[in-house]
């Protein structure tokens, strides 16, 4: 019998949900980082540049899904403004104003109530924790953990901007696990999304557990992609683990 040794998290809609649909958030802060730009003197068209950037961050999105690659949002900033004739716009001004960007996002993800309790009883029961996310912006990973308070849970954090691989590409999984210095058979992955974190896991051999409560109740669950165990709050995890572990 194995027993289980780590639990990894997914972050966006495992531990953090958003508090209200992102169409307005996005416009908003689309247009925080024209402004942000402009202040720093890149002189870009402020009416147009928002869904300009929208527009190729929306083709992005859709291009990431098929290669798992995450470039992330820096380099599709900086050619854009490429395109643009500003080939020379120094990276922290980017920086800057993606910060800007993301200042509006992170301010629509809540931390889940049941976030803490559960990652703390899983820390005192031994069970080293790590985080995988898939994110194009790496900073905003590490900030919302800052603001969410969540860092010092984990053992090991990574987001798919800072390995250039998304899930359900093993890259993010294996590096968990030769830092965790485990075996996949030793690790359990809990996340909301079936293509990403649970046939990520699967492939590999990680327990995977589906937690579905910010799942849209339309979408029908992907009949390839079968999690081991499901659950619908982050409670009901740590009694899981036990049993798993038998």
């Amino acid at each position: 019998m194995t027993i289980i040794r780590a639990v990894f998290f997914d972050l966006g809609k495992t531990l953090l949900y958003p508090n209200v649909p992102w169409h307005d958030v996005y416009l908003r802060a689309h247009k925080a980082l024209a402004n942000s730009l402009i202040a720093q003197d890149i002189t870009i068209d402020a009416r147009t540049f928002p869904y300009e950037f929208a527009d190729c961050l929306n083709r992005y999105y859709v291009d990431r899904e098929t290669t798992l690659r995450e470039t992330g949002t820096m380099r599709l900033l900086k050619n854009l403004l490429n395109e643009k004739g500003y080939r020379d716009a120094p990276l922290p001004n980017l920086r800057i104003a993606l910060d800007a960007f993301y200042a509006i996002t992170q301010n629509n993800w809540l931390l889940e109530e049941d976030a803490h309790s559960t990652l703390r009883a899983l820390q005192l029961n031994d069970y080293k924790l790590a985080l995988l996310s898939n994110a194009a912006d790496d900073s905003d990973v590490q900030s919302l953990l800052d603001k969410n308070n969540l860092r010092h849970y984990f053992s090991f954090i990574r987001s798919s901007a800072a390995s250039g691989y998304r899930k359900p590409h093993r890259q993010l999984f294996d590096e968990a696990l030769r830092d965790l210095n485990l075996f996949p058979e030793q690790c359990i992955m809990v996340g909301d999304t079936l293509n990403a974190d649970i046939e990520g896991a699967n492939k590999i051999g990680i327990y995977s557990v589906w937690i579905n409560r910010r799942v849209n109740k339309t979408t029908k669950t992907l009949v390839d992609i079968r999690p081991k165990a499901t659950i619908q709050e982050l409670g009901a995890l740590p009694r899981l683990v036990l049993e798993v572990s038998g």
